[in-house]
């Protein structure tokens, strides 16, 4: 039984509530445009519809990403400053059966067929691929990752980008120069200027870090902007800052300063009769998790408290260094390898952090991986996601249309 579309809107709205009004009508504006886009700013939707079926309550437990998509892999680089590809987005990570993550990965690759210009055979022919690497990968017990100079097509197109990129050149994209002083540029696209409570708040809290750590100068802070980034944590608290890092007006570093929220999956973890795993803070979730599931973290990544609420900082990790669904020339055999390295990056993150914290040990698994009988379950479960969630966006489209979405972003 579908819900009416009124029901769909304000489960929508409901979830969103208290954000930040600008950015979240950039959120439901993005979600209007495609499925895709769609699926990726509701995961709390896809947990509602996830079915209980015996292959995403049987599987064995994992920490998982949460949010596992195609446009959730991408190129960064690491706190040893190499570049490396692999899941990079944790915000909603959280300890669940790997079938939840493996599901949510499938479901996307369906729903991204039509902006990947493949048909159905050939969408099921890359759901197979995908699912085969990941087994494989489990069933050997081993992780991997991907190494920069065997990689090819989107990927190593990727990693040479971040690896060549000069970060005077990532200063020059986001900043102005006035006076030989580098300043945020704020576009309205990619940054919005902070007001002044906002700043003065995010200084101050970067003064005292700054002071916490060995190397004090280069956490002094420059200047501050509202961050534009992502679709699901749109309108949430989120800031871009300048620092002074090693001094010079081409040796400023780009941090991102994240609000930490908890993870959509754990609204159904009763219905699914999971225990929810604990932590001191989201951000510390967020933080440990991303740890254990990258081959290597992403620089400076740490879990802060800032005017009483969680946040992650970390490098900035330009939005460009995603996987980008459209516009794509790529062959059916370019993208047959690109599922196999995200099925087998999808299984070593889940063998990274295997044994710990109540997590299947890697035995279990190895064992999992070797069996077959799942892997048709697995793409069959993944297809009626993506046909429910497809469902909801024509039902939010709808309700889009007619003004349910509407904000008043105007100063009163």
């Amino acid at each position: 039984m579908r819900s009416e579309t009124t029901d769909v809107c304000e489960v929508i709205r409901r979830f969103n509530a208290g954000r930040d009004e600008l950015r979240l009508q950039m959120k439901y504006a993005l979600m209007r445009e495609s499925a895709f886009t769609f699926f990726r700013g509701t995961c709390h939707l896809f947990y509602d519809r996830l079915p209980e079926e015996h292959f995403v309550t049987h599987s064995p437990l994992v920490w998982c990403c949460g949010d596992l998509h195609l446009e959730n892999f991408g190129s960064y680089k690491g706190d040893n400053r190499l570049a490396y590809f692999d899941i990079n987005d944790f915000d909603e990570s959280g300890r669940a059966p790997l079938g939840w993550d493996l599901v949510r990965l499938l479901s996307s690759l369906f729903i991204a067929a039509p902006a990947l210009e493949i048909d159905e055979a050939a969408a099921q022919m890359l759901a197979t691929q995908l699912v085969n690497s990941y087994a494989q990968t489990l069933a050997s017990g081993k992780a991997r990752w991907i190494e920069a100079e065997t990689a090819t097509g989107m990927i190593k197109h990727l990693l040479d980008e971040v690896k060549t990129r000069q970060r005077a050149d990532l200063l020059d994209s986001r900043t102005t120069k006035k006076k030989k002083q580098r300043m945020l540029k704020v576009d309205g696209k990619k940054a919005l200027p902070a007001d002044d409570a906002e700043r003065a708040m995010v200084m101050a809290f970067m003064k005292n870090f700054a002071h916490t750590q060995l190397d004090k100068e280069f956490f002094e802070p420059v200047d501050v902007a509202r961050r534009v980034a992502g679709t699901g944590s749109l309108g949430l608290e989120r800031y871009l800052v300048l620092v002074e890092g090693k001094g010079g007006e081409d040796g400023h570093y780009l941090l991102d300063l994240k609000r930490a929220v908890p993870a959509s999956m754990h609204n159904n973890f009763a219905r699914f009769k999971l225990q929810a795993a604990t932590w001191h803070s989201d951000a510390e979730r967020i933080v440990q998790l991303q740890q254990r599931l990258q081959g290597v973290p992403m620089a400076f990544l740490q879990a802060v408290r800032m005017n009483e609420h969680d946040f992650v900082l970390r490098a900035l990790q330009a939005s460009e260094d995603r996987i980008r669904l459209a516009p794509l020339s790529h062959t059916l055999p370019e993208l047959k390898n690109l599922m196999q390295a995200l099925g087998m990056l999808s299984a070593s993150a889940h063998l990274r952090a295997s044994g710990r914290g109540g997590a299947a040990i890697a035995d279990e698994l190895v064992d999992f991986g070797q069996q077959e009988a799942w892997r048709l379950e697995a793409i069959a479960l993944a297809r009626h996601c993506a046909e429910e969630a497809h469902n909801d966006w024509q039902s939010y489209c709808a309700g889009f249309d007619a003004g349910v979405f509407t904000i008043n972003t105007q100063p009163s």
